[in-house]
């Protein structure tokens, strides 16, 4: 069935009251189920679950993943596979929309967890407890939702904003339940079938799955003897170390440093692979190119000339050179200035993103003004009443829990506000939410009025980020559920029940898997950065507020120097991509990504991309098996690749503290 929607000129030309009758009468969808039980209790299983993987990948690559399509194809292939045994009746459209309303919200509340908040813990050294984690969190994100429904009526019913990410999920929902239905159901087995191979691969390169099976299950320590558990080496250079430590081959080595060392390993990291995939070639090869800039060409040099080199830890012990060495010491800041420099003149050069933000169309023509959906739309009062309360009430867990001045949170929240309806002008435009680079101009601002304290810049610029988020991605979810009929008080309440997911879901496994207590049972920021989890979102962070702090005295020439050719490089990379109207390859964003994350990652990232590159290229022709699956079925590939993984990678970090 075709999607109605208004002409160019109507909606130029109408008013709100005449696009809302239009929509009312033409789109609504009174009497479809929307968020009944199995949506809601469907949604935050599949929220918690989604947000954990999220959380995971966070932690590697500093990207929150979306997981909307991915929502969307397993709760239609889930409910169609029960509806033929005959075990339920079939999702309707509007409760599939509903609970990938769901699932995004909860996927997206773990952000501040490997960024502002992580970034917090790593400059402190304070870990909060579990329970403070919780409710800022939600209390952050309701902020967000409550913000985000005087904005709907300005974004999506009066200017009929693109939204281009919601409208192409309302676009795959509608051609799932009124045309391709058998195409949905093939996108979930290819799903399904890359999920499982990747989980049984991602099971016999973990040692706790193999510590589970091997000694628990088939007692291998008892009777055969077993003092360790076999398996794979994920990182399959090992193979070739274990050889040369037995013979005179080679280890090989630049300018006296051995590989290992600058973190030039080569793993078969099938999260990764899937991360690459979804990226595309431009961001992956960009990425590789910052890698292999740092840790291939001047990591060397500086270790050579002593500006890196082995430091005693706190208790005394000599710290050896590694990867987390290299960039906290010296790459960590010309990679930083990569990222915030390319994201600051990236935003800058779409002034359309602030004009439109507070301009307002005049109608021409006028049509009556009575609401007709006053009582399936949220109350505004409920916003113009909740926004102050829960501000303040921000305000004031910021303070208690994290030490930020009463005051000095308040005062930010006007600027949060601001910078937030820009984020959401920029996702209705584009799909971008630009938070990172927003959450600068917070974090900066902040800063200049407390340096002493980091919380004082970072949790302000945290709530920057998680208000603009929630705001943000909430009016793209709803973008499809307004092209499809539904009713968008259903879609608030869907939001605020992902928000409670993740948290719910994502705040205990952040301790679990990143906060590991030592054999006295105490927890350290120590392990919340390592090869495994590299933080980059959070170093990124941690750079800003260290140079609010202490500016940039006690680093080494050579560091001010690279930060000085980051940022011009940066500046001409983003000025190129803009004359060439992004024909570019090249993103000095990613760039500065690439020298943060563990080459490994980006190796194996970059080979993600690059398949999926070859074989649609190799498959251009639609209509084809090769094309069907290499294009069309790239994201449910991907999202195989990294739910496999990620799931039994975080299962494999439960099991070796359980066991």
């Amino acid at each position: 069935m075709a999607l109605q929607h208004l002409t160019d000129e109507q909606i130029a030309t109408w008013t709100r009251a005449q696009k809302d009758e239009w929509w009312f009468k033409n789109v609504f969808r009174g009497d479809m189920a929307q968020l009944t039980l199995r949506s809601g209790f469907t949604g935050f299983l599949l929220g918690g679950i989604l947000s954990a993987t999220g959380l995971y990948i966070g932690a590697k690559t500093g990207i929150a993943i979306g997981v909307g399509l991915t929502s969307v194809i397993l709760a239609f292939a889930l409910f169609r596979a029960l509806h033929a045994s005959g075990f339920a009746q079939d999702y309707t459209i509007l409760e599939n929309n509903c609970t990938q309303s769901i699932a995004t919200a909860a996927g997206y509340v773990a952000t501040p967890l490997f960024s502002s908040l992580a970034a917090y813990m790593l400059v402190t050294g304070i870990i909060p407890p579990w329970w403070q984690l919780m409710i800022w969190i939600f209390v952050v994100a309701l902020i967000g939702v409550l913000l985000a429904f005087p904005l709907k009526r300005r974004f999506i019913n009066e200017d009929q904003a693109p939204f281009p990410e919601g409208r192409a999920c309302g676009v795959v929902l509608d051609s799932l339940y009124h045309g391709a239905g058998d195409e949905g159901i093939f996108k979930a087995k290819l799903l399904g079938v890359v999920g499982g191979f990747t989980a049984l691969y991602q099971a016999l390169v973990s040692d706790g799955w193999m510590k589970l099976v091997q000694f628990k299950i088939l007692m291998l320590d008892k009777w055969a003897g077993l003092q360790e558990p076999w398996h794979l080496q994920e990182r399959l250079d090992q193979y070739y170390y274990a050889w040369a430590g037995k013979t005179t081959a080679l280890i090989p080595t630049i300018m006296g440093t051995d590989i290992r060392q600058l973190g030039l390993r080569f793993t078969l990291d099938a999260a990764m692979l899937g991360v690459g995939g979804l990226m595309g070639m431009a961001v992956a090869a960009s990425c590789f190119l910052g890698g292999f800039i740092n840790f291939v060409v001047l990591a060397p040099m500086m270790i050579q000339a002593g500006d890196i080199a082995p430091r005693l830890g706190a208790n005394g012990v000599l710290i050896p050179l590694n990867r987390a060495e290299i960039v906290n010491q010296w790459s960590l800041w010309w990679g930083v200035t990569m990222m915030v420099v390319g994201a600051l003149v990236g935003l800058l050069a779409k002034p359309e993103i602030f004009k439109s933000a507070f301009k307002r169309k005049a109608p021409v023509a006028r049509g009556s003004e009575v609401d007709l959906l006053k009582d399936i739309e949220v109350p505004l009062w409920i916003s113009y009443v909740g926004v102050p309360v829960f501000s303040v009430l921000g305000s004031y867990v910021t303070h208690v829990f994290f030490d930020v001045p009463f005051w000095l949170a308040l005062v930010s929240l006007p600027l949060i506000f601001v910078l937030t309806i820009i984020c959401t002008n920029s996702m209705a435009l584009t799909s971008w939410t630009p938070t990172g680079s927003l959450s600068k101009i917070t974090q900066f601002t902040m800063g200049a009025i407390d340096r002493s304290n980091p919380g004082s810049n970072l949790l302000p610029a945290g709530m920057t980020s998680e208000i603009a988020s929630n705001a943000a991605n909430l009016l793209s979810d709803i973008k499809p559920g307004y092209m499809l009929g539904g009713k968008p008080r259903h879609q608030a309440v869907g939001h605020v029940i992902g928000n409670l997911a993740g948290v719910l879901v994502c705040v205990p496994l952040f301790y679990l898997l990143f906060l590991t207590p030592d054999a006295n049972g105490v927890r350290s920021v120590a392990t919340l950065v390592s090869d495994q989890f590299a933080m980059p979102a959070a170093l990124q962070w941690k750079g800003v507020a260290d140079i609010i702090a202490k500016g940039l005295k006690g680093l080494p020439t050579s560091a001010l120097i690279s930060m000085g050719f980051a940022a011009v490089a940066a500046v001409a990379m983003e000025v190129i991509r803009i004359k060439t109207k992004g024909r570019f390859p090249l993103s000095a964003v990613a760039t500065g990504l690439g020298v943060v994350l563990p080459p490994e990652s980006v190796l194996a990232m970059f080979l993600g991309a690059l398949v999926f590159f070859i074989m649609g290229r190799k498959h251009k022709t639609a209509g084809t098996s090769g094309h069907r699956i290499w294009v069309e079925g790239m994201e449910p590939i991907c999202a195989g690749l990294i739910s496999g993984a990620a799931l039994m990678g975080i299962g494999n970090a439960i099991i070796n503290v359980l066991i």
